[in-house]
């Protein structure tokens, strides 16, 4: 477990006091099929209740774990006053669509159960995701299933529109044959194609997204997160799209790079409008 932020000196909190958070690490959230599912947390001091933020990890749904591809997440959320929850799912090829999924909605109801015990608060939890991650929580969301309703969803260059693969690849990518159990473009394949997409689950009543996605990322087309908002907003749905110039696939990889660290307050912004936060904390 990555300790780094333990003790980690956050900013002005809701309660407007500086103070460590408590954090927690390999807390088991759910036991699918025997195998035990975990989760890292981080939790501002103090009575709360926080707003908290669910963090989905990618790698093509078949790499990964709760520390890694997201830690950029963890201190910016930390220091906007946010309780988190990075999660483990089970992975391709050994577990295939919709297990992730099924993971991610236990996570979902887990810490609702348990929002008092972390001082959080349960109308206010939102879902973050990155790559694989940002199409398993943008599943979640676009769903919206009352026992997994949250209130906004943050999606980071998600692969959300599935059934257009075909048109421009001759065969399934790596992490699609293996997440969906198939080898080639046929009547099944596609049939998958459209259950696993988030866009064809959009529907009125759909929380608010924010998409995040680099104009450079040759993995994840970047017209992808524009095309899911066009539809949300055609039922009535609220969203936002923000561009990283020049930002390739992966937030990690943004760091340190001028102008493609812009998203992290917008970021946080989007979130305290979204989850109703009325005092705005100090980076």
């Amino acid at each position: 477990m990555n300790r780094l932020f333990v003790g980690a000196l956050l900013g002005a909190c809701l309660l407007g006091q500086a103070a460590n958070a408590a954090d927690f690490s390999n807390v088991e959230f759910a036991r699918p099929d025997g195998k035990p599912l975990l989760l890292d947390a981080s939790i501002p001091e103090g009575k709360g209740p926080f707003p908290a933020v669910i963090i989905v990890h990618g790698g093509s749904w078949k790499n990964g774990n709760k520390t890694t591809y997201i830690n950029p997440l963890k201190p910016l959320l930390s220091q906007a006053g946010y309780a988190w929850f990075s999660i483990d799912y089970r992975l391709a090829p050994a577990y295939t669509f919709p297990a992730n999924v099924n993971d991610v909605e236990s996570a979902v109801k887990w810490v609702k159960a348990h929002a008092r015990k972390y001082h959080v608060d349960k109308k206010r939890l939102a879902l973050i995701g990155e790559s694989a991650g940002g199409h398993l929580v943008a599943m979640v969301g676009a769903q919206n299933k009352p026992e997994t309703r949250v209130a906004a969803v943050v999606d980071f260059y998600g692969p959300n529109n599935l059934a257009l693969l075909p048109q421009f690849l001759k065969a399934p990518p790596d992490g699609v044959r293996e997440l969906l159990n198939i080898t080639e473009w046929n009547d099944r394949s596609k049939k998958l194609l459209d259950e696993a997409s988030p866009q064809a689950y959009v529907q009125k009543g759909i929380p608010p997204f924010l998409f995040i996605h680099g104009t450079a990322d040759t993995l994840v087309p970047p017209t992808f997160s524009p095309m899911m908002c066009d539809a949300m907003k055609k039922v009535g749905g609220e969203c936002e799209v923000v561009t990283v110039p020049g930002g390739v696939h992966g937030m990690e990889n943004w760091e340190g790079k001028p102008g493609q660290t812009e998203w992290k307050p917008v970021m946080t912004g989007w979130l305290d409008k979204a989850l109703k936060v009325k005092q705005r904390r100090k980076a």
